[in-house]
């Protein structure tokens, strides 16, 4: 049995300490605003995509991974330099320069919580 879907990723969920405060670095790191979701059994914050048909995620309030040591979530952004210099000044951290790959560029960084974040520039 092979099993190749259209796309292996769905859905992310980055887990927060404070979601208020991860909300404001997230929106500032990547120029857009989230939308916040109280309907479930715990609020989360969504990502918000192009006509809402995209995949994304959500923040959530939870305990994320030691540092280091959890996933990485790759996110799109425009204009990868100066998505350094947003991480830098929302209070995360920049962990490597841009890496080029053939799709294009990233950077690895890590949020207010440490969360394993790159921020993808395709080409």
């Amino acid at each position: 049995m092979t099993y190749h879907p259209e796309h292996f990723t769905v859905w992310a969920e980055i887990p927060v300490t404070d979601l208020d405060k991860a909300t404001a670095f997230y929106e500032a790191v990547f120029e857009t605003e989230l939308k916040r979701n109280d309907m479930g059994p715990n609020p989360i914050v969504d990502f918000q995509t192009k006509g809402g048909m995209g995949v994304a995620g959500h923040l959530y309030p939870g305990v994320p991974a030691a540092r280091g040591s959890g996933p990485t979530v790759h996110l799109s952004v425009q204009g990868l330099e100066a998505a350094i210099e947003r991480v830098k000044a929302a209070g995360g951290t920049v962990v490597s320069p841009p890496i080029e790959i053939p799709p294009g560029r990233f950077a690895y960084c890590e949020d207010l919580d440490g969360n394993s974040l790159g921020l993808f520039e395709a080409k």
